[in-house]
């Protein structure tokens, strides 16, 4: 085949039905994931005192979590979102510095595992949303590129930090270069300069920019409506095909491919349901 405040924020949303499970992802209180009962799970980065700055247990707490949402049947829409002042401040410094005392071979293997989050995350077979505010630098720029749709408020801050460091936007860097274009990435990448929310906004990085947190959170309440309005297995499929005809020219094996898709989809069950449940509305 193809290939207001932070604390009116985590209140409001998810803002329908109270919240059916809340859990520290393997125990770590680092990630906390919240399912409510229309099936949104809100996965928080709960690492105020530092920013929800990476390091490998943070990165594999997110990995692990995104695998099991999933396959996990009871959640339809994954929201990603920040506690404290920032969304997330990319990797954490005094990490960094011990994994520079190790070797290449080290920091290959604790590289391709935080590769291996950032694609659990944009490979989600549900709509992922980010919201974002504060401070989302490095690695924080990543988790937001890799969603498929993200809300951020004016005041929010985005920035490639690695060159400061001596470092370059590696791992993240497919999935921010396909939300900002080579153009834009190819400036921000060796610069480091800080940009707002509304230049991520006209850069592509943010669906919607908000000029307070209590907006984006009322926008979000409504697009998620929207979202749990859609066929679960249709959402999963029309992302599929986004990653299948991604960078693919148009030619016999992709028609034939995309046909594949459609024809799929008319006969399965949910979209039998439907349509049927459409017509006799009619």
């Amino acid at each position: 085949m193809l290939r207001a405040s932070l604390s009116t924020v985590l209140a409001r949303l998810p803002a329908v039905g109270s919240a059916a499970a809340t859990t520290a992802a393997r125990g770590y209180s680092g990630v906390v994931s919240e399912t409510d009962t229309r099936g949104v799970t809100t996965v928080t980065l709960n690492k105020p005192a530092v920013h929800n700055a990476f390091d490998a247990e943070l990165s594999g707490a997110l990995r692990a979590e995104f695998n099991r949402l999933a396959q996990c049947e009871e959640t339809r829409v994954v929201v990603l979102r920040g506690a404290g002042k920032s969304f997330s401040a990319g990797a954490d410094l005094e990490y960094m510095k011990a994994m520079g005392a190790n070797d290449e071979a080290a920091n290959y293997k604790d590289a391709l595992e935080l590769a291996d989050m950032m694609r659990s995350l944009r490979f989600l077979p549900k709509p992922t949303l980010a919201l974002v505010h504060g401070a989302t630098f490095g690695g924080g720029v990543g988790l937001v590129a890799a969603c498929d749709v993200a809300f951020g408020t004016e005041r929010a801050s985005f920035c490639f930090s690695e060159v400061k460091l001596g470092l370059i936007p590696a791992v993240i860097s497919p999935y921010c270069v396909a939300a900002l274009g080579e153009r834009a990435a190819g400036r921000y990448f060796i610069s480091a300069e800080v940009f707002k929310g509304k230049k991520a906004h006209e850069l592509g990085l943010l669906h919607e920019v908000y000029e307070s947190d209590e907006a984006m959170n009322h926008a979000a309440d409504a697009f998620i409506d929207h979202l749990l309005g859609n066929g679960s297995q249709a959402m999963a499929a029309a992302k599929q095909l986004l990653h299948t005809i991604r960078g693919q020219p148009i030619d016999t094996p992709l028609i034939e491919e995309t046909s594949r898709a459609i024809a799929a989809q008319r006969v399965s069950p949910e979209a039998q349901a439907r349509l049927a449940a459409f017509l006799k509305g009619k």
